[in-house]
């Protein structure tokens, strides 16, 4: 039995309004769609779970602007990196914002002596580590500028390559490896001074 593919989903969506087919497209993409967003929002669940939803509407009422040029899933992640940006922006002037969240989140956050391989065999299965480890890596992403965070996010968190990154944020390649490099840079000194020794 052959797995329906992304573009015969979409098809469906598209020339059919097939509710169900949009709804396995949900079931698919939910999670790294909602993991994006935890790290953007640096443990926010209902924020994300928000902007999560957010994201999945534009898709659904935008989806006959899907041309199949990229992957599906980077389409809908170019989605969801538009949706955090307009809320970073709508919010920014109000109490709540980002760098107020960064700030309350920073000083929640506690040190583990975990080993740093794990950070960096992260990948998928980041927030199934342990809670404190979760926290520190929220604390180590809260240090990065809001680009640098989504470039690392991006790579590290869901695997993304560098043109892949670049698709996604609009950004060029160069940008995107300048972001990696001081993100990379940064989160390592972070860990480092807080008790993950190689």
């Amino acid at each position: 039995m052959s797995k329906t593919t992304d573009i015969s989903l979409v098809a469906q969506v598209a020339v059919f309004g097939n509710g169900r087919a949009f709804d396995e497209l949900v079931r698919r993409y939910q999670s790294p769609v909602r993991r994006f967003f935890l790290s953007q929002t640096l443990g926010d669940s209902q924020l994300s779970d928000d902007l999560a939803q957010d994201t999945f509407i534009k898709a659904y009422t935008n989806i006959r602007s899907f041309h199949g040029l990229s992957s599906f899933q980077t389409w809908l992640m170019r989605i969801a990196y538009n949706v955090f940006y307009d809320h970073v922006r709508r919010e920014k002037v109000k109490p709540g914002s980002l760098s107020t969240l960064r700030s309350k989140n920073s000083e929640q956050f506690s040190s583990d002596t975990s080993s740093v391989e794990n950070v960096a065999a992260a990948n998928s299965s980041l927030f199934t580590l342990h809670s404190s480890l979760k926290m520190d890596l929220y604390a180590a992403l809260a240090l990065l500028k809001p680009d640098e965070r989504t470039c690392i996010t991006l790579q590290l968190i869901d695997g993304y390559d560098i043109a892949g990154i670049a698709k996604i944020t609009g950004l060029k390649e160069g940008t995107v490896k300048s972001h990696l490099s001081r993100g990379k840079e940064k989160l390592a000194t972070y860990l480092r001074q807080n008790g993950y020794d190689r």
